[in-house]
C-alpha cells in the first residue's frame, strides 16, 4: 500500500519499529488503530509526530491504513530488531511482579488484573494490542497515563491505573510486554 510508505519510517515496512519508542502496528485490532488515529486527528491524543501526518490523512486514508496494519501478521518478525532480555535476577523480579499484575492485578489498591481489558495473551479486538509491543514504548504510555500527558483513555481505566501502579510496577510491565515474555514462538510457561 503506497499509504503505508509514508509510516514505514517511524512504523517499520512490515509495522514493526526499529525504534524502541515508537509502536508496533501490524496485526493491531482495527477498532483500536481507528481510535488511536481519530484520537490524533481530533488532538485528544498529542503527538508532534502524529498530529500533523493524522491531520492530512483523508476519511478514505485512514480506513486504507487502518485495513493495512490490522492485516498483517502479528507475530515476531526476522526483521524485528528488538532485544530480549536473558533471565537474569532482576528481570525475573520483574517478570514475577508484572505475572501477578497481569493474572490477578491487585484488590486492595483498586488495580484489575491488565488481561482483563488487553486480554490473556495481551490481545483482545478493539483494546491497544501489547504483544509486540516494544518495552519502551509501553513504557512511556504508562508514565504518559500517570502523569496525565496521555488522556485518550475513555473512562480514564489506564490513567486511574497507572497512577496507582509504583514506578517498579510500570517498568515490570513494560519488561514484561515489550519482551514478549511466555509470547515467542516455542517459549513454554
Amino acid at each position: 500500500m503506497l499509504l503505508a510508505k509514508r509510516c514505514e519510517h517511524c512504523h517499520g515496512s512490515e509495522g514493526f519499529s526499529a525504534e524502541a519508542a515508537t509502536p508496533n502496528l501490524a496485526g493491531l485490532d482495527k477498532l483500536a488503530i481507528w481510535k488511536e488515529l481519530q484520537d490524533f486527528r481530533s488532538h485528544k491524543r498529542v503527538s508532534r509526530a502524529m498530529r500533523p501526518i493524522a491531520d492530512s490523512l483523508s476519511v478514505r486514508d485512514v480506513a486504507d491504513v487502518v485495513a493495512y496494519y490490522s492485516k498483517l501478521p502479528a507475530f515476531a518478525d526476522p526483521q524485528d530488531n528488538r532485544s530480549f532480555p536473558q533471565s537474569m535476577p532482576e528481570e525475573a523480579k520483574h517478570a514475577a511482579i508484572a505475572s501477578h499484575l497481569i493474572a490477578f492485578g491487585d484488590g486492595e489498591r483498586g488495580i484489575p488484573p491488565c488481561q482483563a481489558c488487553h486480554g490473556p495473551v495481551a490481545y483482545r479486538p478493539g483494546v491497544p494490542s501489547l504483544m509486540n509491543q516494544n518495552a519502551d514504548y509501553v513504557l512511556s504510555q504508562l508514565e504518559a497515563f500517570a502523569n496525565g500527558s496521555r488522556e485518550n483513555d475513555i473512562n480514564m481505566p489506564m490513567r486511574t491505573i497507572s497512577e496507582l501502579l509504583t514506578d517498579d510496577e510500570r517498568h515490570a510491565l513494560a519488561e514484561y510486554y515489550g519482551a514478549g515474555l511466555g509470547l515467542q514462538p516455542g517459549s513454554e510457561k
